[in-house]
């Protein structure tokens, strides 16, 4: 079975998406970073014109919801003012950078982003949908997560670029990285890649320059997990949702110096140290942490199930990983998983080692059903 028609295009701050509890609007924090003062600050903007919750996305961004259409302007206004709205607006919406949360001022990572945040201008018009990775602490990071153009290690511990499905990639160094991006979007869009919408389609169907297959990624590492690091505290958020109260009084009780967001539902406070909180996840083995569920009903048109709640209930009863879908979309989680649940029609559908789309051995479950039958799935 094929994937359902997703929206084609991320949500952004001046192109918000209209959502089952208002729009949705975007801010992409330059390094994936916020000042102590723009946490608090966006916090107050998500209790004043949204609903008072936050997402935090898979690509490493903060959603504020429930905003209503009349107060679109006011919130870009106080974005703005926060300075969390950086580029010309043309620009916003190709800032799909990925970076690892351990950088630090100066180093490559932070060099390379730099410079690519500066020359976006330079692209040529790409899918909207299309993303970076600057995945260069160590070994790879970010190698399940969605992106594009992948700035990695090779095997021997050198700079290398690697077209997302491609098994090898290109040498480059921390001065000509950005310039070969850019030459492989380039070759994208003058290949036809526009047409399949992603690289790894489209790599799959049109061959790289050989010059650009020469050397082998480093193995992946493990993501990160809640607990202390060099530079502050991890913590994790329950499938991504935040409530800006509660994250505010957390950067002010802990007097963190700033925020950075990751792609794991994951976000490190620097200077401060993990704290006991029943409002986050603070245990590097707590199930909820391999556990994916979109917002569901009734924040999601596309639902017809709510699927949070049993999400929770089913993450101590059923072996990792485990993915609670709203619909057969899955935007959550759009590859295969261990035990997928899939709304259709207020029931769910059951499918196992598949994708949302997939077709399901079990059908017409209701959450009662579920849970009581959570042994057998």
């Amino acid at each position: 079975m094929s994937r359902p028609d997703a929206k084609g295009w991320c949500p952004g701050a001046y192109k918000p998406m209209m959502s089952g509890d208002g729009l949705v609007v975007r801010v992409r924090p330059l390094m994936a970073r916020l000042t102590q003062e723009q946490v608090l600050g966006l916090c107050d903007t998500a209790e004043k014109f949204g609903s008072g919750l936050i997402d935090l996305t898979s690509r490493a961004n903060l959603q504020i919801r429930g905003v209503k259409e009349a107060d679109h302007e006011a919130v870009l206004a106080a974005l703005a003012a926060l300075g969390l709205l950086p580029d010309d607006p043309a620009l916003e919406s190709r800032r799909n950078i990925l970076i690892p949360p351990l950088w630090t001022e100066g180093d490559e990572t932070h060099h390379i982003a730099s410079e690519l945040v500066a020359r976006l201008g330079e692209l040529p018009e790409l899918p909207p949908k299309m993303g970076h990775a600057i995945d260069i602490q160590d070994t790879p990071q970010l190698s399940d997560k969605s992106s594009d153009f992948r700035i990695e290690r090779d095997t021997n511990g050198e700079l290398m670029l690697r077209a997302d499905g491609a098994s090898r990639g290109r040498s480059v160094t921390t001065d000509t990285a950005v310039d070969a991006l850019l030459e492989m979007a380039h070759w994208f869009v003058d290949t036809d890649g526009p047409t399949r919408r992603r690289m790894a389609t489209h790599v799959a169907l049109t061959p790289l320059p050989a010059a650009w297959q020469a050397v082998l990624p480093a193995a992946a590492q493990k993501s990160p997990v809640p607990g202390d690091t060099s530079l502050g505290a991890i913590f994790g958020v329950a499938f991504g949702q935040i409530e800006a109260s509660q994250l505010a009084h957390l950067v002010t009780a802990t007097k963190a110096d700033a925020m950075r967001v990751t792609p794991w539902r994951l976000f490190l406070l620097e200077g401060a140290d993990i704290v006991d909180t029943e409002m986050f996840i603070t245990n590097a083995h707590d199930p909820l942490l391999h556990v994916d569920a979109c917002p569901g009903a009734p924040l999601c048109n596309s639902s017809t199930v709510e699927t949070r709640q049993l999400a929770r209930q089913l993450a101590t009863q059923l072996p990792a990983p485990l993915h609670v879908s709203g619909c057969a979309k899955g935007c959550a989680l759009p590859r295969a998983c261990a035990t997928t649940l899939v709304g259709n029609s207020g029931a769910f559908d059951l499918v196992k080692h598949g994708r949302p789309w997939d077709a399901p051995i079990k059908t017409g479950l209701t959450p009662s059903a579920l849970l009581e039958a959570r042994g057998e799935l």
